[in-house]
């Protein structure tokens, strides 16, 4: 990729280099948002503070930070955890990855072989009978024809681990309270631990957070000054309770209880025998289901389903973990090191606001979205929201656009939560479809417990009530037995059918869902919709795998293609063509009279806006021989553009027909790889009118 860098690292002439001073948003909106200068040491106001050092608040101050804004992270906790939680990388977030150097290849050196989790196996006991096992990885998702990437299975704290390193090989320093307390040095470029945001005041022209640490044994408070907040503090977000913002959804879906434990012995049994991502066990002593994060290491995370307050915190104890862990595997283990035990609620909420204040804070990731676990989208959701609002951030900041700007993140953003939510929740309760085709309806057992906590049982001792919840699971996992699940018992062979019948149709936990992982779409927001089609909401998934189908309507991810960059043996992604360190929009094209007209008109509108803009001409490989004088004699004396030609051959994969149009087109691509504007067979108008009618819309002005 030396070449497509170094291409990256082009500016256009025209840009202006911008001072260093940082102003407040809404002095910045008096002067008109013209071009906005950076934070330096000696302003009083951080452009951006982010709250929380999870993987979402990283990965915003890295691509903040690579798109040239100065920002600082506040996290509550002394030390960054290491349990495993969220371990599934889709598609879209390992495309985001690549725009961080380095960080895919270590992900992909890291993880284990797709192999040993490629599959979900549902068993009696990891020793015992297998019910049914299902396989996630197609051909095609190894392939690179969808996206330059593959997904990939690489625990949360693991990510988090390489995110720092990210950060401080960009200058960042993660303090202690100890060492930053009474340090009247600016905040950029640091990351401040066990700091708790404890009160914002948007009332001013600026943010000012409070921030409450622990220091010499005291608690002190200090306050930071901002011009943006980003709350990307978790599901439990102090940010969003501070500003009053509720959730909308389902909530209290199911209390679990989550052990994390090690035990190499295991990992060694299941590479050998049946090796796997995530493993349902049903047994008359125990259900659960255990989450491979890494069998070579031996690494596990154990779910079980918790009911407080019969059941409390304090019975799963690290011996009682061992005893489960054992009762699950179907054989004593030796080596079971237990690590972490930790309960939590899963939810299916959407924020009912993603911005507020005057468009000076903003809730990411989980902080805005709370989904249940089935098919990984929370974490990956929350990487997309960062990929979105950081371009825009940086436009505000940098005087490309006005405030108005930041509206379209929630626009954007809040419509693809919800929809990841009703998919998430439609995904979990295909996960539900096995213990209840066992004969296990989760539902019931949920009846059951608040009949017990609310109902008749609620006037029974706590003794009593929990003896009678344990003994009622019981009789309950007693259909699990041997006796009744063989095929020689009628009701064991009808279980069984079932089983078979919800592998056979997809009707299970799945993993992947490329159309929505790929293919969701921005209908509204920093797009200019087409006049001639009639936008209607995405189709409502089935909570079954679908295919991606490639799509350059605007607001949709830019179709993958590898092209061979023009005098140079580099083949790249078209999604490489997009840059990654600073603020600038794409116009594809192919080599034609109307199109360099229309390239030329935009350099004209980009320099009277002063933003950048970068032109790709796709040549077919068939009419490569006018490359080298057709763009530089067409695009003179602008030079911030790129040829590129097409790898294949065969008609279904020339880039105008995978998009859907005629070489006379045009596709305008924001910083965050959607297409923001399309012209499929060229212009009747003025170009120069037209361009500026798209960058007025997109940016915000209209």
């Amino acid at each position: 990729m030396g070449l497509l860098r170094s291409l990256r690292r082009v500016n256009c002439p025209f840009i202006a280099k911008a001072r260093n001073r940082a102003y407040p948003l809404q002095q910045i909106q008096s002067r008109g948002f013209s071009k906005a200068e950076l934070f330096n040491d000696k302003d009083a106001v951080l452009p951006v503070l982010v709250i929380g050092a999870g993987p979402v608040g990283l990965i915003l101050s890295i691509l903040l930070t690579k798109l040239g804004i100065k920002c600082a992270v506040l996290e509550r906790n002394t030390t960054f955890s290491k349990h495993p939680q969220a371990h599934f990388i889709n598609n879209r977030s390992m495309e985001i990855f690549r725009k961080i150097d380095g960080l895919v290849e270590q992900i992909q050196s890291s993880q284990p072989p797709v192999d040993l989790w490629r599959k979900f196996v549902y068993c009696t006991s990891l020793s015992g009978s297998i019910l049914g096992s299902v396989d996630h990885i197609k051909p095609q998702d190894l392939e690179h024809v969808i996206s330059p990437v593959s997904v990939a299975h690489f625990s949360q704290y693991k990510l988090t681990s390489l995110l720092l390193k990210q950060l401080e090989i960009l200058s960042f320093q993660i303090c202690a309270p100890e060492s930053s307390e009474g340090n009247k040095q600016p905040h950029e470029r640091k990351i401040l631990i066990g700091h708790e945001c404890v009160s914002v005041d948007a009332s001013n022209d600026f943010v000012t957070v409070t921030t409450s640490l622990i220091h010499e044994g005291k608690r002190v408070e200090r306050n930071i000054n901002c011009n943006i907040l980003v709350g990307a503090d978790g599901a439990g977000s102090t940010v969003r309770k501070l500003v009053g913002i509720q959730m909308d959804g389902e909530t209290d879906l199911q209390k679990l209880v989550s052990v994390h434990f090690l035990s190499k012995d295991l990992g060694q049994y299941l590479l050998n025998k049946n090796p796997g991502m995530l493993f349902f066990i049903f047994n008359t002593e125990a259900i659960g289901v255990l989450v491979a994060h890494d069998l070579r290491q031996g690494e596990f995370v154990l779910q079980m389903p918790f009911y407080p307050p019969q059941q409390a915190i304090e019975d799963f104890s690290s011996k009682a973990c061992e005893k489960l862990i054992s009762k699950l595997v179907g054989q004593e283990l030796g080596d079971i090191h237990v690590i972490d035990i930790k309960p939590w609620i899963m939810h299916a909420e959407v924020a009912e606001k993603f911005v507020c204040c005057g468009n000076r804070i903003f809730l990411a990731g989980d902080a805005a979205h709370r989904f249940p676990p089935a098919g990984g989208f929370g974490m990956n959701t929350g990487i997309q929201d960062a990929h979105n609002l950081a371009w825009k951030i940086a436009s505000v900041i940098k005087g490309i656009a006005p405030s108005s700007i930041l509206n379209s993140y929630e626009t954007e953003r809040r419509p693809i939560a919800i929809f990841n939510t009703e998919l998430s929740l439609k995904n979990y309760k295909a996960a539900m479809a096995v213990p209840s085709a066992l004969g296990l309806d989760p539902t019931v057992a949920n009846s059951v417990h608040r009949l017990i906590n609310n109902g008749l049982g609620s006037i029974l001792p706590s003794g009593l009530q929990k003896v009678a919840l344990d003994g009622i699971f019981a009789i309950g996992r007693a259909q699990l037995s041997e006796a009744v699940l063989n095929e020689s018992n009628p009701v064991g062979s009808s279980r069984m059918a079932k089983l078979r019948h919800i592998f056979e149709e997809g009707k299970s936990l799945q993993l992947q869902f490329p159309a929505e992982d790929l293919g969701f779409r921005y209908l509204q927001g920093a797009v200019v919709p087409e006049s001639n089609n009639m936008e209607s909401s995405p189709e409502m998934s089935t909570g079954r795998r679908r295919d991606y189908i490639p799509s350059a309507h605007p607001g949709s991810r830019l179709p993958h293609m590898y092209v061979r960059v023009h005098n140079s043996n580099e083949i790249v992604s078209t999604l490489d063509l997009v840059s990654g360190d600073k603020v600038e929009f794409l116009l594809i094209i192919a080599p034609g009279k109307e199109s360099y007209n229309l390239a030329r008109a935009a350099f004209q509108v980009a320099e009277e806006r002063q933003i950048s803009v970068r032109v790709c001409v796709i040549w077919s490989n068939s009419s490569v021989e006018g490359v080298n004088e057709g763009s530089r004699e067409a695009m003179s004396p602008w030079e911030n553009y790129v040829d590129v030609v097409e790898v294949n051959g065969s008609t279904s994969s020339k880039w105008w027909n995978v998009c859907e149009m005629v070489e006379t087109g045009a596709i305008l691509v924001r910083p965050d790889e959607h297409i923001a504007w399309r012209t499929c067979s060229g212009l009747a108008g003025d170009p120069i009118v037209e361009l500026r009618r798209v960058f007025s819309s997109v940016l915000g002005d209209i």
